[in-house]
C-alpha cells in the first residue's frame, strides 16, 4: 500500500482494481471534506480534486466520476475523520502523509481563499494522521507559493 501512495504522489502507474480499496476511498473521502468545509463545493476544487484522483488512480473519466461519488456517499455518511484517519495511518508512511496533507491544501486553496472552517479541517486531519503542525504549514506555503497566492 505503501508504493500505491508513492506513485499518487509521484504520478507513476497503479494497477485499477474492480472496485476501490479502503485506502482509496480515505484519500477521495478527504480530499472532499476539504472541498465542502467551508459549505461552498466550487468548480475549482471539483476540478482540483479530479486532477489528484486521476493523477493517481489512473482512471477513465467514467470511473472517475464513480470513484468520487462513491467517497463522497461514504463521506456524507461518516461524521467523524476517525475513519479516514485511520485508514491513513495504516497504509501510509510520515512521507507520504505529508503529501496527503499537501494535496489537501491544494484542495482548500483551489478556489483562492482559505476559510477558516477548511483552516481547522486541515489542522484536525493532521493531527488524526500524525503530521507535524510545522510539516503541515511547509506543505501549506508549498502549495501558496505554487499558486501565487498571498500569505493571509
Amino acid at each position: 500500500m505503501i508504493e500505491a501512495l508513492k506513485a499518487f504522489l509521484l504520478g507513476g502507474q497503479r494497477p485499477r482494481t474492480s472496485r476501490p480499496d479502503e485506502a482509496q476511498i480515505a484519500i477521495i473521502a478527504l480530499l472532499i471534506r476539504a472541498a465542502t468545509s467551508d459549505a461552498d463545493f466550487a468548480e475549482p476544487e471539483r476540478q482540483a480534486i479530479a486532477r489528484i484522483a486521476a493523477s493517481y488512480f489512473h482512471v477513465s473519466d467514467v470511473e472517475l466520476t464513480e470513484l468520487m461519488a462513491l467517497a463522497q456517499a461514504e463521506e456524507a455518511q461518516t461524521m467523524d475523520l476517525y475513519r479516514w484517519a485511520q485508514t491513513i495511518k495504516q497504509h501510509y508512511d510520515e512521507a507520504a502523509r505529508i503529501e496527503l496533507i499537501e494535496k489537501l491544501w491544494e484542495v482548500v486553496y483551489a478556489d483562492g481563499k482559505l476559510d477558516d472552517y477548511e483552516a481547522n479541517l486541515l489542522r484536525r486531519v493532521a493531527g488524526l494522521i500524525y503530521v507535524p503542525d510545522r510539516e503541515s504549514g511547509q506543505a501549506r506555503l508549498r502549495v501558496m507559493a505554487r499558486l501565487g497566492l498571498q500569505d493571509r
